[in-house]
């Protein structure tokens, strides 16, 4: 794998040595060659505005080759990009405002009542003259600042490099043998981390990105897959079971032409791992472990290791993955011996922004010390039961929501669940049930004998409860805190 520095340094590379090959392809199709000349016309607009080396700006994501040549002109004039999502509210953008210092906003739908000027996508793109002198930023230039989804009631500012941008390209290359005539459709918001380092990963490797807003949309998602050739899938767990409910006999049809489909950003239902198994035996099937603060650090092809549950994988190539105690020592781990996971490699973050106490306990020692439970069996597999928060403390007895879960939402007439601890005085904790239902006479009664049937005891959940929907962020996490709340009032 050809060596840079940074993501706008490959496509650089790729406009001048495969200048017609297929880059992005939103409305419109860009090639390598296209695509660097509509990033060049954007660092001059950016210049043109005073955007200074080490500044912010702030970009609303519109799904589009525009927003992704908005975040390489910042890589090029070392600005610092923060994407926001699509549809962002104007109380986000007051406070991304205030915690970035930005100096101007790139979006469509907001005007300079904001506080700071507002640039529309027309005009930050329009044909002005463009730059040809240009550096390439150092690797250990601040790219980007990437809030994350806030599943814990509050986002937090991450900075990340583009020596880990890099990094965490080669890990998701290396973990889906990406080849460089890959075409994948990334139908995953691009102001995220994980949608928006998928699209960095097939700029670095030189290959085609095919953009879509979601799936659900079905016809058009097939016929991108068509008239494309995409030989590869990104999804969230969300949008793998919307496709296998709207149309799993069509996705059958591609089982050929797809080299590879990689899912991440939430925990991956064991019933929907089988749908995709059957459905596309000839396509090599990833499931990504990772975080915004760590980047996609773990992968397991999930179709080679089928009878693995709650495994996440091997370390990707540029991470490392020991197991700590709540004294942070490495540990000898095993299924009766958890501790959290530590994720190290050159993809973590630089910071918390404007959070140092959050950093130091969070960065040790090059590590990333996530809040997440698991072990490291005797082949090097690794397994995650939940969130250390999450974790159900029964008695001494140790649950995961998500093996609850999992369980549950395979039961007919269950459309959606989740599972929490409740306080309880004599167990600790017990597990608690909230459902959506496609069966508005669902018969509660029958539910329970299937958990009785399915579930140990130990781990039967004490109370379910209907509720109209489960709360996610966009890429498909569940808001436990919100239910804990809700429950709470």
């Amino acid at each position: 794998m050809q060596k840079f520095n940074s993501i706008v340094e490959a496509v650089a590379w790729n406009a001048s040595n495969n200048p017609d090959k297929l880059c992005v392809i939103d409305e419109k199709e860009y090639t390598y060659a296209s695509f660097f000349h509509l990033i060049m016309r954007i660092c001059v607009k950016l210049k043109n505005e005073k955007v200074l080396q080490g500044e912010s700006i702030l970009a609303e994501c519109n799904q589009s080759a525009e927003f992704l040549a908005v975040s390489m002109a910042c890589q090029l004039l070392g600005i610092i990009f923060v994407p926001m999502e699509k549809n962002v509210n104007e109380a986000s953008v007051g406070k991304y405002i205030k915690e970035t210092n930005a100096k101007i906003v790139v979006s469509d739908k907001y005007n300079n009542e904001i506080g700071i000027k507002v640039i529309s996508y027309i005009q930050l793109c329009e044909i002005i003259s463009e730059e040809n002198v240009y550096s390439f930023p150092c690797e250990s230039g601040i790219a980007e600042i990437l809030f994350t989804t806030g599943t814990t009631g509050s986002s937090k500012g991450i900075i990340i490099s583009n020596k880990a941008n890099v990094a965490l390209a080669e890990n998701i290359i290396t973990g889906t043998q990406m080849q460089h005539n890959n075409v994948e459709l990334i139908p995953l918001p691009i102001s995220h981390s994980h949608g928006l380092r998928s699209c960095y990963a097939n700029l670095l490797n030189g290959s085609t990105i095919v953009l879509a807003d979601g799936v659900l949309f079905i016809k058009k998602i097939f016929a991108l897959i068509e008239k494309y050739s995409v030989s590869a899938i990104d999804l969230a767990p969300s949008a793998a079971d919307i496709i296998l409910k709207l149309s799993k006999n069509k996705l059958q049809q591609f089982s050929q032409q797809l080299d590879y489909v990689q899912i991440g950003t939430a925990f991956l239902k064991e019933n929907t791992k089988e749908q995709l198994i059957q459905l596309l035996p000839n396509t090599r099937l990833y499931n990504f472990y990772g975080s915004t603060e760590a980047g996609r650090c773990c992968v397991l092809n999930f179709n080679e290791y089928r009878n693995k549950k709650y495994c996440i994988g091997k370390p990707t190539i540029n991470a490392k993955i020991k197991i700590v105690d709540d004294s942070l020592n490495e540990v000898i781990s095993s299924s009766e011996k958890m501790g959290m996971l530590a994720i190290g490699g050159d993809m973590n973050m630089n910071a918390y922004l404007g959070k140092p106490e959050l950093t130091s306990k969070t960065l040790i020692d090059g590590y990333v010390i996530t809040n997440d439970i698991g072990y490291i069996d005797i082949e090097g597999f690794i397994y995650v039961l939940g969130r250390k928060d999450d974790v159900i403390n029964y008695k001494g007895i140790k649950i995961a929501p998500e093996e609850i879960e999992q369980i549950i939402v395979q039961y007919d007439g269950v459309e959606d669940c989740a599972c929490i601890p409740i306080e309880d005085k004599i167990s600790g904790q017990v597990p608690m049930l909230f459902i959506t239902t496609t069966d508005a006479d669902l018969d509660m009664s029958i539910l329970n004998e299937y958990i009785s049937k399915n579930i140990d005891e130990n781990k039967r959940p004490k109370k379910i409860i209907k509720v109209k929907k489960i709360p996610r962020t966009e890429n498909g996490k569940i808001k436990r805190k919100e239910l804990k709340e809700k429950y709470n009032e």
